[in-house]
C-alpha cells in the first residue's frame, strides 16, 4: 500500500505486529523507563529524525520512545531481508510512524526508501550500516546544513563512518552507539550469538552437535557465535587476521587456523568480520561437500556470492532461506539467507532483553546530540560515559540486582598515590 507517508506490504498485518511489539516491550524495562521519562520531559521536542534501521519489534519500541520524547520521526529499512512486515504495518497504523520498508525489496526500492526518509529533511539521523549517512553525503548534500548529528549502531557502519572522518568527508558528528560498553559487550556477544544460531537452526534444522563449525572473525559478534556454537556441541574453529584476537580465541579453547584450511573440513562457516570476500573463490574450490555458509555481518559482501554463482552449474532452493549451489565436480555448497544477516533474514534478530540496552543507548544518545551536537567536532564520538553507566545501572535495577559502592575512604585511596607498601 502506497501513499505519500509510507510504503508497506500489507496493512492487515498491523494487529499481529502490534501484539508482537507489545510482547517485546515486556522484555525492555530500561527502554520503558526512558519512554516514561521522555514523555514527561519531552527532550526531543521539535527534532526531525530519519532512521535507517532494521525494522523489528524492538525498533518499533525505540520509535515509540523517540515519539514520546517529542521527535518527528520517519523510518526506512537498513536491510532488504531484515524487515518484519507486520511490524511495519503496526508502526504505521498503531503508532503513526511513517515507515518505508517491505521485506525482500530490491536494490532500487531500498535506495528509493532511503530517499523518502531523507525527504524528511532530518536534523538527526540514526543508522544501521551508514547507508543513510552515505546517501546524505553523496546524493543529498543540500540537506547537510540542517543536520546536527547522528548515531550508528553497527560495527560495519562505524568502520565506514571512521573512514569518512579520516578523509574529512564527514560533515556532522556521529555517536558510535555500537561501541558503548552496554551495547557491544552484550548485544554483539549475547544477542548476535543467540540470534545467529537461531537463524541457522531455523533455516536448516540440522543438528550442530558433533559438526565442525567455523567462525570468521573473533570480535564481539564472533565471540558470541563461537560460544553458542560450542554450547550446542559443535567443534569450533576460529579464523582471524588480528594476532591478538587469534591468540584470545586459542586461549578460549578454540582451534585457530587460516580459512583455506578451515574450509576443507567445515560443516558450517559463518562470517562476522565486517569485511569483503572473507569467503572467496579459493575457499569454494576446497570447501567440503554440503558445507553450510552464512553471514552475520551487516552487508552481504562477506561471502563472494557472484564468484559462487559463476562456479555453480545448478542452483536450487530446497528450503525458504537455503540456496544450494552445485559445482562442476558434483559438490554442493548451501548458502543461507542470500548471504545477508542470517539472524534477521532467517530468524527474528536479537532478543529484546539485549536490545533493551542497545536502544536505551540509542535514545539517550539522540537526546544528547539534540542538546549538544552543534558543539561537537565532525568525527565519530563515543557514547558519553555517563550514558553508558546510566544504562548499566538501570538494567541492573530492572534485573533486581544490587551492587556495592565505594566508601569515602576507598574513593580517596583510589585517587591518591602516596600510600603504598
Amino acid at each position: 500500500m502506497i501513499n505519500n507517508n509510507y510504503d508497506i506490504k500489507d496493512p492487515s498485518l498491523a494487529d499481529k505486529g502490534h501484539e508482537r511489539v507489545e510482547w517485546a516491550l515486556t522484555e525492555m524495562p530500561v527502554l520503558r523507563a526512558i519512554h516514561d521519562r521522555f514523555a514527561r520531559e519531552r527532550p526531543l521536542a521539535g527534532a526531525r529524525i530519519s532512521g535507517c534501521l532494521h525494522i523489528t519489534t524492538e525498533t518499533a519500541n525505540l520509535a515509540r520512545t523517540l515519539k514520546a520524547g517529542g521527535a518527528d520521526l520517519v523510518l526506512c529499512a537498513s536491510n532488504p531481508l531484515s524487515t518484519q512486515d507486520d511490524v511495519v504495518a503496526a508502526l504505521v497504523q498503531h503508532y503513526h510512524v511513517p515507515t518505508y520498508a517491505i521485506r525482500g525489496e530490491d536494490g532500487g526500492t531500498y535506495y528509493r526508501y532511503i530517499a523518502k526518509a531523507l525527504d524528511h529533511r532530518p536534523q538527526l539521523t540514526m543508522d544501521d550500516g551508514a547507508d543513510l549517512v552515505s546517501e546524505l553525503h553523496k546524493n543529498r548534500s543540500d540537506l547537510l546544513a540542517e543536520v546536527i548529528g547522528g548515531t550508528e549502531e553497527t560495527t560495519t557502519g562505524v568502520i565506514r563512518l571512521r573512514a569518512m572522518a579520516a578523509d574529512k568527508a564527514l560533515k556532522f558528528p556521529v555517536v558510535a552507539v555500537n561501541d558503548a560498553m552496554t551495547k557491544h559487550l552484550f548485544d554483539n556477544r549475547y544477542g548476535t550469538g543467540q540470534s545467529t544460531l537461531d537463524g541457522i537452526i531455523r533455516a536448516t534444522n540440522i543438528l550442530l552437535a558433533g559438526k565442525t563449525f567455523t567462525v570468521a572473525g573473533y570480535g564481539w559478534c564472533g565471540r558470541g557465535i563461537a560460544m553458542r556454537a560450542k554450547g550446542h556441541g559443535a567443534h569450533v574453529i576460529v579464523t582471524e587476521v588480528d594476532p591478538l584476537r587469534a591468540l584470545e580465541a586459542a586461549m578460549d579453547g578454540f582451534r585457530v587456523m587460516p580459512m583455506l584450511e578451515a574450509a576443507a573440513c567445515s560443516d558450517f562457516i559463518i562470517t562476522a568480520t565486517g569485511d569483503k570476500h572473507v569467503l572467496d573463490q579459493l575457499h569454494f574450490a576446497v570447501m567440503k561437500d554440503g558445507c553450510v555458509i552464512a553471514n552475520s555481518g551487516h552487508f552481504n559482501v562477506e561471502i563472494n556470492i557472484p564468484a559462487l554463482e559463476k562456479l555453480s552449474v545448478k542452483k536450487h532452493r530446497p528450503r525458504i532461506s537455503v540456496d544450494t549451489y552445485q559445482l562442476e565436480d558434483g559438490r554442493t555448497i548451501r548458502l543461507l539467507a542470500e548471504g545477508r544477516l542470517v539472524n534477521l533474514a532467517a530468524a527474528e534478530g536479537h532478543p529484546a532483553t539485549v536490545m533493551d540496552m542497545s536502544f536505551a543507548n540509542q535514545a539517550l544518545s539522540i537526546a544528547y546530540l539534540w542538546q549538544h551536537g552543534a558543539d561537537l567536532e565532525n568525527i565519530v564520538h563515543p557514547v558519553p560515559a555517563d550514558i553508558d553507566q546510566q544504562v548499566a545501572t538501570m538494567k541492573l535495577a530492572a534485573m533486581g540486582i544490587s551492587i556495592d559502592s565505594l566508601s569515602p575512604e576507598q574513593q580517596v585511596y583510589l585517587s591518591s598515590w602516596q600510600e603504598g607498601t
